[in-house]
């Protein structure tokens, strides 16, 4: 066991304000602010920041293809997306990860997105706590 992946949780590593969906985003929109994020995916909110949907590219490439301007992110968003919370140790995550669930997933506290935390972030942790481990 890595002693420093212990004491993390995903408040630790998770992205703050990340970028965000509405559900009446057009396609278009979506596949440049994805993009652009660096993920593989965002969440969708609601007018007062709660996590009604998610996003993924793949979500988007099936859909993006056939031209269709009237598309919204509601019509190709999941509706019942997973969160985790930012009190998360970073060993649970890494848990969840390894259990076949999304590569990414909303930080959600009291109803709110409050962040984005994906594996590749808790890659570059364990890569940091290992190479701890070898000064030590």
């Amino acid at each position: 066991m890595i002693e420093g992946a212990v004491m993390l949780k995903v408040k630790d590593l998770m992205r703050v304000n990340p970028p965000l969906l509405s559900q009446e985003q057009g396609l278009p929109d979506a596949v440049d602010m994805i993009l652009n994020s660096g993920y593989l995916g965002l969440p969708v909110i609601d007018a007062g920041g709660g996590l009604i949907g998610f996003v993924s590219e793949q979500d988007l490439i099936s859909e993006s293809y056939h031209c269709d301007s009237h598309t919204l992110v509601k019509d190709v968003m999941r509706h019942d997306p997973l969160s985790v919370s930012a009190q998360l140790s970073v060993l649970e995550l890494a848990e969840r990860f390894g259990k076949g669930q999304p590569k990414i997933f909303p930080v959600v506290e009291d109803g709110i997105v409050t962040g984005l935390v994906a594996r590749g972030q808790v890659m570059k942790s364990l890569s940091h706590s290992l190479q701890s481990c070898r000064v030590a």
